[in-house]
């Protein structure tokens, strides 16, 4: 029966909603910890490089010292020769010599002062990263046992949904059953939605009347022409409809003929109402045509008027132009 595969879709629908988003959450928890793994590689690495740039300063450092103690040593060579020398000449080309060494003396202490100080503060920043990276490892440890008991949490309730699945969809059609599983996960978790007042309630769109009608008369499944959903017939203020949904006394209520003879009655005042438009524009027309007719009187009776007027007209000037004519004969 449709009211029963109906129920069963409402419960698979709940199942499938619950089992798309165990899946996703699956896919989501190695996020985290491949963030975690990314940023303990990163500060190993980092590590290693500092640990390498640790290593040619310490060897700088001493190549520095060599050299400085190379300047110390010729400084003091020469410094013991000035008791030996006879000639100004001499004197002062030694002296040269002493100044020159005292000065590279001086410049490789300096720079050795510089990288030492380097070389010191590079190694703080080694033991801190090293440190650090230790902090890192361990949470990432605690993470990766974190994940693996949720991941098993959550493979052990996929498998009890499966088995509830798979103790439903048997008893339905199984093309229903492939398109009910992808709307509901086009759709976040709906599948199936009741249709009120011919307004499917997934996408507020209003169905034309003969569809609805085939959906309340619960002879077969059918899907949304819009949202492409499951519907079922609702009456409106029915809150759970499936509960109070009697496809067979809904069906009883519904009667097609009675239908058709309503349907055909209000064609038929539709009708008389557009007989009875027709004819009030007729009788319209006639008092148009009336009205045009007396413009067409008021027009003549104008013309007549006038001509009447302008007859009046040239008997007067007639009349004026033979009163001077007397006029000036008498003069």
């Amino acid at each position: 029966m449709i009211t029963e595969t109906l129920e069963k879709l409402k419960s698979l629908q709940d199942i499938l909603a619950q089992k798309y988003l165990i899946e996703s959450e699956l896919k989501e928890l190695p996020r985290s910890l491949t963030t975690k793994s990314e940023l303990v590689n990163r500060l190993k690495k980092s590590f290693i490089e500092k640990h390498e740039r640790l290593t040619a300063a310490k060897s700088y450092i001493n190549d520095l010292r060599i050299k400085m103690r190379d300047a110390e040593t010729e400084r003091e060579n020469y410094e013991g020769k000035i008791a030996e020398i006879s000639t100004q000449r001499e004197y002062e080309a030694l002296v040269k010599e002493i100044r020159d060494a005292g000065e590279r003396e001086q410049n490789y202490r300096k720079e050795l002062q510089r990288e030492e100080k380097a070389f010191e503060e590079l190694e703080k920043a080694i033991e801190r990263e090293e440190l650090l990276i230790k902090d890192q490892e361990k949470e990432l440890t605690l993470e990766q046992e974190k994940i693996h008991q949720e991941t098993q949490d959550r493979e052990s309730l996929l498998t009890e949904l499966d088995n509830q699945e798979q103790a439903i969809t048997p008893d339905i059609d199984g093309e229903i059953v492939f398109k009910f599983k992808r709307i509901i996960r086009s759709k976040e978790g709906k599948g199936i939605v009741p249709l009120q007042k011919g307004v499917c309630t997934g996408c507020n769109m209003i169905l034309p009347l003969q569809f609805v009608n085939d959906v309340r008369s619960g002879e077969q499944i059918h899907f949304c022409p819009y949202c492409s959903m499951i519907l079922f017939y609702q009456e409106a203020g029915s809150e759970d409809a499936l509960e109070n949904l009697d496809l067979e006394d809904t069906a009883d209520l519904f009667d097609e003929s009675e239908f058709d003879d309503d349907f055909a009655d209000d064609m038929d005042d539709f009708d008389d109402s557009i007989g009875d438009d027709e004819e009030d524009l007729d009788d319209l027309d006639e008092e148009e045509e009336d009205d045009d007719d007396d413009e067409d009187d008021d027009q003549d009776d104008s013309s007549d008027e006038e001509e009447v007027l302008d007859d009046d007209l040239d008997d007067d000037l007639d009349d004026g132009e033979d009163d001077l004519l007397d006029e000036e004969i008498e003069e």
